[in-house]
């Protein structure tokens, strides 16, 4: 762990350097590269430079100790000593969780795509749910969503609906959400009392910059056709809603939130990019599903992983057993307490699979 460390520091001061370097800020680019590799270092090389100085500290005291005669002396040198020791216990633990490699998405914006399951209108219903608590979630946390398509259902339910959402972090605390989300309750339309089990699949997608994704022209098919839903009289007589056709994975992308066709374009490549991202990256995570079986959750759309339980309240994870009593907060978008329970158990299962001693 030490000779990473020193590694990471001796990198630090050579960025420092860099970014003050005069013909390196007038290359923006490059200049822009430097800065933010430093600043995602900067937290480990603090943590670091803390851990040397106590290190130093225990050093100094049993160096003193080794010669000291005085008796009260001794003692207060002692505690000096012991300390520093848990001092420094402390800091590497800190510094172990600080060296586990970063997900270069977690910074991205996200793309959330929510589709209902089994259980017909009842799943449709819950998707619509989800929908407005992950759009109350980022209320709180102040990200910009964005409505890219939506199908809803004639009683107010969604078969489908695709948004962005905008903002620092958005797919770090969001990623942990892709699964199967299962509702257990009564549905309105039930006279018996019964209760039902529907689902619904959640897809959370980092959005992708253009050099991630290499898309041809001639892979795609691109059409125009008119817009469905509410709209009134614009709608019918503008062809502005986009559907895009991936050839080669058969990728299908609708975009008709915008009234202009240009923009729907935009915004169906903006998810098609996303799409594809997924489909190869999650192509390639598969060769090696042997070590993702240690994560949290392998962000697979058939993995069930959480149920809603209205006769109880309770919302229940099952990759990290966390059981909670809130359901009606929890639906409003206060699901904060979840997120971090599921990232502190990512941190540990990573940790476990890191050599850093």
């Amino acid at each position: 762990m030490i000779s990473k460390l020193e590694g990471i520091l001796t990198r630090f001061n050579k960025l420092t350097e860099l970014v003050s370097d005069p013909s390196v800020i007038a290359k923006m680019d490059e200049w822009q590269k430097y800065v933010k590799e430093r600043a995602e270092m900067e937290e480990t090389v603090e943590k670091y430079l803390e851990y040397k100085k106590v290190e130093e500290d225990q050093k100094g005291a049993i160096e003193l100790l080794s010669v000291e005669t005085d008796k009260e002396m001794r003692d207060m040198l002692e505690e000096e000593v012991y300390a520093c020791k848990a001092q420094l216990a402390k800091i590497t633990e800190e510094l172990k969780y600080l060296l586990i490699p970063k997900d270069p998405n977690d910074d991205k914006n996200v793309i959330l795509e929510i589709r209902g399951g089994a259980g017909g209108e009842e799943a449709a219903l819950f998707a619509s749910e989800l929908y407005r608590m992950y759009v109350r979630y980022a209320e709180k946390n102040r990200w910009k969503t964005e409505e890219i398509e939506v199908s809803e259902t004639e009683i107010g339910g969604i078969k489908e609906v695709t948004f962005l959402v905008s903002g620092k972090g958005a797919y770090s605390r969001l990623k942990f959400e892709s699964g199967v989300h299962r509702v257990q309750r009564v549905p309105e339309t039930e006279s018996q009392g019964r209760v039902h089990t529907s689902t619904a699949t959640v897809a959370v997608l980092p959005e992708v910059e253009d050099v991630e994704v290499n898309i041809e022209e001639k892979d795609l098919i691109i059409e125009t056709c008119r817009s469905s839903g509410a709209g009134g009289q614009h709608i019918n007589k503008t062809e502005s809603c986009i559907r895009m056709v991936h050839i080669p994975t058969g990728i299908v992308v609708n975009c008709q939130d915008e009234r202009s066709q240009i923009k729907n374009r935009e915004k169906a490549m903006k998810v098609m990019k996303s799409r594809l991202f997924d489909y190869y990256n999650t192509q390639y995570q598969n060769e090696y599903s042997e070590n993702r079986k240690s994560q949290v959750g392998t962000g697979d759309r058939s993995e069930r992983i959480r149920t809603y339980n209205y006769p109880q309240g309770r919302v229940s994870d099952h990759r990290i057993n966390k059981t909670m009593y809130n359901l009606p907060e929890f639906l409003m978008g206060d699901i904060d307490e979840m997120i971090e329970a599921l990232m502190i158990a990512d941190r540990e299962a990573k940790l476990s699979s890191e050599n850093l001693d």
